[in-house]
């Protein structure tokens, strides 16, 4: 029979190949699911793995949906490596897209490109002032952060409905519920003709180099580290606790505010009902099967986007449920905390005794 024995130290070995053991489980586990829904494993497969990087424009398309995935997940770690559970960057997200757009209404015919700065750092703010409901509330109140934040992704929902259907309507839109269309003036500089992948590509890749250099190189990162591994060591060497919390929540709602902007101006260039796209709840995924780590999450952003792709191909060509890109991402999500435990255990083959 099969046991765990306990390790007597991690494994650096599983730490990295869990990862992978996983997304071949899912990989597996998916093949399986496609042929329980009738239909054929390998053309599913492909449909995942294949149609999303066959071309340069299919690549393009991919990096439009990594950007804001690994931007929201890049905060995320500074939140989950201080023991800061941030559940609620979502609506951080939403919230930093209703700012941007706010900002991108306001343009007119003679506005210069200068607003593209000012819709960006609106983002920022935005997604700063949501998390700094979460951050006062478990400052002074010790509240939940794992609740309060969740909660808050709905308020922010219901605040981005309000403003849609209400004050910034479109009376031009034929009753549809969205803003009207933003100037192009306020468009997002795109990288390359004929491809939708903006500088918010750029700025996500620059934002992974500087927080391996926050968590890695600097003292304000070690401090966190250590608030979130050992918080009672960081209060004797003189850690601020209050500092690291504050600091996790606004760098975290900044960076899911900054990715909801440049969705809103660039992909979107509009405010709709349908830009909470749960970029926020699978940046969470990304960041754990990133391993919290700068560079893992640069990959884990791309095999999630390819998820959010596949789903929508395998809607239209095979017929199956948009769904199918939430199951791909529990499968993995599940098959990661499970192969997570060959990291503090082996496994044995005992016989059973007589």
């Amino acid at each position: 029979m099969l046991r765990l024995e306990p390790r007597p130290e991690a494994s650096r070995l599983w730490s990295v190949g869990s990862p992978l053991l996983a997304l071949a489980l899912t990989v597996v586990i998916g093949s399986l699911l496609f042929v329980a829904l009738g239909k054929d494993p390998v053309r599913g497969l492909q449909v995942f793995f294949w149609e999303p990087v066959k071309s340069a424009y299919a690549l393009g398309e991919l990096m439009v949906k990594a950007t804001p995935l690994l931007l929201v997940a890049l905060g995320l770690a500074v939140c989950f490596r201080s023991n800061v559970w941030n559940i609620g960057a979502e609506g951080q997200f939403v919230l930093g897209a209703i700012a941007a757009g706010g900002v991108a209404l306001l343009a007119g015919k003679d506005t210069g490109r200068w607003i593209v700065i000012a819709i960006l750092l609106a983002g920022v703010a935005g997604g700063m002032a949501w998390a700094s409901i979460t951050a006062l509330l478990r400052d002074r109140f010790n509240a939940s952060e794992i609740l309060v934040s969740l909660m808050l992704v709905y308020v922010a929902e219901q605040l981005l409905f309000w403003l849609v259907f209400g004050p910034w309507k479109d009376p031009g839109g034929y009753n549809f519920p969205q803003t009207k269309t933003f100037e192009a003036v306020t468009r997002i500089p795109r990288l390359m003709t004929g491809s939708r992948v903006s500088i918010g590509l750029v700025l996500a890749l620059l934002g992974a180099g500087a927080l391996w250099v926050f968590l890695f190189r600097t003292r304000a990162g070690f401090a966190q580290q250590v608030g979130g591994l050992a918080p009672a060591a960081a209060r004797y060497a003189g850690f601020s606790s209050r500092r690291a919390l504050w600091l996790a929540l606004l760098v975290s709602g900044g960076a899911a505010g900054l990715a909801g902007a440049l969705e809103v101006a660039g992909p979107i260039g509009q405010l709709t009902p349908y830009v909470p796209a749960g970029y926020g709840f699978a940046a969470i995924i990304v960041a754990f099967v990133g391993r919290l780590h700068p560079l893992g999450m640069v990959f884990s952003a791309v095999l999630m986007s390819m998820f959010y792709i596949g789903g929508e191909l395998a809607q239209s060509r095979l017929g199956l449920p948009k769904s199918l890109t939430g199951v791909f991402q529990g499968l993995l999500l599940f098959t990661l905390l499970a192969c997570d435990t060959l990291i503090a255990y082996r496994v044995r083959l005992s016989r059973r005794p007589a």
